[in-house]
């Protein structure tokens, strides 16, 4: 209403009208989570109040309990591996928690764990419900967290991409990090055989006792030789490949006629300049490159189908097993960060809300 102050008119809102609930419905919801203030080291991470997502009509709402830290992550807050268009800049390709706002098969209430691509280290989180996926029965919610980025991606290599099958020889590099110990369990699933190349003695012990045939340490072994002597010299069938250029002449050696080789990371460059291309013609290698971040919502959707369908009852009976390394709170944020660009993770980091 108006009043008369001194001869003027002046705009006064009364305390009703503050208190109403259209007003209060402005107000936007917050929520925490862990942002990047600009690109750079760990340091340039932080815990901030940042806008709650609103889900559309096809998402869910998750209250985050735990997301998995991915090496994707560690790209991203340095600046070289942007969110695809359209996607919050919060990082996490991965969470478990617990349904608020409820979409296609779930409720409020339910426990789940989902594919995201990003936004997974704060408070909530906004996602196709397509890509998410029930609690297996026997996990926590911090394994499962441990599941979705790297169990999906060592699936989508093995099973979409290429076609492992019954008694394959598969060259797994990285095998103690996340995808590679998914890897290893979903080959033993086929009945392929894992190897696997890793860092550390300490590290070969953790994936022969995951089940892998053979552990290499790089370091100290040629990975050829060791590959040859390990299959009677018939050479890796399949080749999961996240190094890149730098091994891409041993991958070459290695690999068996026919041979499949799905590159899906380039930690070791992007530039093969030695690569012979008459061994893939005499060899009749087919190599494929693969992400996962920026496929279609219906690709990932089919992909998350298949991989319930795969894998559910083989984590609810103990086939299957998430591998944690270390959980950090949220707090700890740069701590773990610095902990996976040390190299030094057998399994995957969660983060803890």
């Amino acid at each position: 209403y108006q009043r008369r102050v001194h001869g003027r008119s002046q705009n006064t809102v009364t305390t009703s009208l503050l208190l109403s609930p259209f007003i209060h419905k402005t107000v936007m919801a917050t929520m925490q989570a862990i942002i990047t203030n600009g690109s750079g080291g760990p340091e340039v991470l932080s815990v901030a109040t940042a806008p709650r997502p609103t889900p559309t009509e096809n998402e869910v709402l998750i209250k985050v309990h735990a997301a998995g830290i991915n090496r994707a992550d560690i790209l991203q807050r340095a600046g070289k591996y942007p969110p695809p268009p359209g996607v919050t800049a919060i990082l996490g390709l991965e969470c478990a928690g617990e349904i608020v706002e409820a979409k296609g098969a779930f409720k409020v209430g339910d426990k789940v764990m989902a594919l995201l691509s990003g936004g997974g280290y704060g408070e909530y989180c906004a996602v196709d419900h397509r890509h998410v996926m029930p609690l297996p029965s026997s996990l926590s919610l911090e394994q499962a967290a441990a599941i979705p980025e790297v169990w999906l991606t060592a699936f989508q290599i093995l099973h979409l991409v290429g076609k492992v099958k019954q008694g394959d020889y598969v060259l797994i590099h990285a095998g103690a990090a996340g995808v590679g110990s998914a890897a290893i369990q979903l080959c033993l699933g086929v009945g392929a055989h894992p190897v696997v190349t890793v860092g550390s003695d300490a590290k070969a012990v953790f994936c022969r006792d995951l089940g892998a045939i053979a552990a290499i340490n790089y370091k100290t072994q040629d990975f050829v030789e060791a590959v040859a002597t390990v299959t009677n010299g018939h050479g890796a069938d399949f080749i999961m490949d996240c190094i890149g250029a730098s091994y891409a002449d041993k991958n070459m050696e290695c690999i068996a006629q026919d041979g499949q080789w799905v590159l899906y990371g380039t930690m070791g460059g992007t530039v093969a300049s030695s690569l012979n291309m008459g061994s893939i013609l005499r060899k009749r290698i087919q190599i494929k490159g693969t992400t996962l971040r920026a496929r279609s919502a219906e690709y990932k959707a089919d992909l998350v189908s298949q991989f319930i369908s795969h894998s559910m009852s083989r984590f609810a009976n103990g086939e299957y097993k998430p591998i944690i390394d270390r959980i950090f709170g949220v707090e700890q944020i740069k701590e773990a960060h610095e902990y996976m660009e040390a190299n030094q993770t057998q399994g995957k980091l969660i983060a803890r809300f």
